[in-house]
């Protein structure tokens, strides 16, 4: 079966409803996952590290968020090996499930006050069990529609499970907006920030409805419908995620190093400017909360714009574009946001992330074109998962590190330049695979 042989049947139509369906079940996903991120801002500090001073109690939070991407990778590998073997979507429908049990479980979990040092250990716990279904849930998503997108638009079609994440974010400062403007700060601090923990765990049950919904990729379907004196030549090996990293680990090095700063700066504008506007700048949490979430909402558009337009331009160079605009915008970033002008603040957050948007759209089809079908699951989640423990996770902690070490923002704005160069070195050893049949293997 080759790949213009299964194309036909990928009709708009079908295209679209498998689109829409991915892209939400991937937003109540990343929905559960990102509204720690705010929380931990907000609120988890005095509650759950009640004897630690202001910064230090930030610190502790953010820790606690950075935990949930060291399962992250774990999640990954287990993901990449099963839907490497049996298909993208078994492990995607377990990653539902797993990350509405433990985003349910911080929302009832007791704080200090009422179970003392076992509230941390409990949230430190539950935030690990949301790394481990998070990381298990990208790659396939991604797979799921750069597998089954004709190759002339699969840029566009990959950029919309990236959508997905932003949804899922943007919807969780909806939530903390509208919960910071109706409630008082008593009611707030007592049960407020619980509301959308524990909604989460109805929307991951629709999510999961969705995910069975929907039929496994034509590249898998191939390779499955091969002769049995054929599957190890196929790909059907019996341990993918071996050969992934035997095979391929400068590819998986490559993914993980293009990923950095676009991980790094997503977190930072989502999360460690939120605390950096309320604690340094002197915004109020609400004024906040209304800028990230504009500025975030604009990726509906710039994510799918930017995917498209690898269509026809290659992944390569907007990602190395985007690279080099994100280290010469890292210090004009904070000097918008230092006027403490609402409006400025909000041009200094679009900015932000149109520029991550040239990278963040085209990576699902960069990452899918960077490996061959059967080992496309593992070495993709690795890449992607692995990047996410050292960048993503730990950049709001290591933001809020240097603001106190140094007490300027020049320091945080290094911090992005250096993992601009990392993602622009890496990118650039990246061979360009631009349109590559997706049904090739390593055999």
């Amino acid at each position: 079966m080759t790949q213009q042989s299964v194309d036909p049947g990928r009709t708009p139509t079908r295209m679209g409803r498998l689109a829409a369906a991915a892209v939400f079940a991937t937003a109540l996903e990343w929905f559960d996952f990102l509204i720690y991120a705010t929380a931990a801002a907000l609120i988890l500090g005095p509650l759950f590290f009640p004897s630690a001073s202001p910064v230090a109690g930030t610190l502790a939070s953010f820790a606690t968020f950075a935990v949930g991407f060291l399962a992250r990778p774990l999640g990954g590998i287990i993901a990449g090996h099963v839907g490497d073997r049996f298909g993208r979507k078994p492990p995607l429908v377990a990653s539902m499930l797993v990350m509405g049990v433990s985003t349910f479980a911080i929302g009832v979990l007791p704080d200090y006050a009422a179970i003392g040092v076992w509230a941390p250990v409990l949230l430190v716990v539950a935030r690990l069990v949301q790394g481990l279904g998070v990381g298990a849930q990208w790659g396939g998503a991604a797979l799921l529609l750069t597998e089954h997108a004709p190759v002339e638009r699969r840029g566009f079609y990959g950029s919309l499970i990236q959508t997905g994440a932003i949804f899922g974010a943007v919807a969780g400062n909806v939530m903390f907006l509208l919960l910071t403007a109706n409630l008082t700060g008593d009611q707030f601090i007592a049960w407020g920030w619980r509301v959308p923990f524990l909604t989460g765990l109805l929307l991951v049950v629709i999510g999961i409805y969705v995910q069975l919904k929907i039929e496994d990729t034509p590249v898998f379907q191939a390779m499955r419908e091969q002769s049995a004196a054929t599957k190890r030549a196929a790909g059907l090996r019996k341990a993918p995620l071996r050969e992934a990293v035997r095979r391929y680990w400068r590819e998986i090095l490559q993914a993980a190093g293009a990923f950095f700063v676009v991980n790094a700066v997503f977190y930072i504008l989502i999360s460690g400017l939120l605390d950096y506007g309320t604690t340094e700048v002197g915004l109020s949490r609400t004024e906040m909360l209304v800028c990230v979430m504009a500025a975030g909402a604009t990726q509906v558009i710039t994510i799918p714009l930017f995917g498209a337009l690898s269509d026809r331009w290659g992944r390569r160079k907007l990602f190395l574009t985007g690279a080099v605009l994100m280290g010469l915008y890292a210090f004009p970033l904070f000097w918008l946001i230092d006027t403490g002008s609402v409006p400025m603040v909000l041009l200094a957050l679009v900015i932000g992330f149109t520029i991550h948007a040239t990278m963040y759209g085209p990576q699902a089809a960069l990452y899918a074109e960077m490996f061959p079908a059967d080992v496309r699951y593992s070495g993709a989640s690795l890449g992607y998962q692995f990047a996410s423990v050292f960048a993503g996770g730990l950049a709001p902690f290591i933001m809020t590190a240097l603001l106190a070490a140094t007490g300027a923002a020049w320091s945080v704005s290094l911090y992005i330049i250096g993992t601009s160069v990392v993602t622009f070195l890496a990118v650039l050893s990246i061979k360009e695979v631009f349109r590559r049949d997706l049904y090739a293997t390593s055999g």
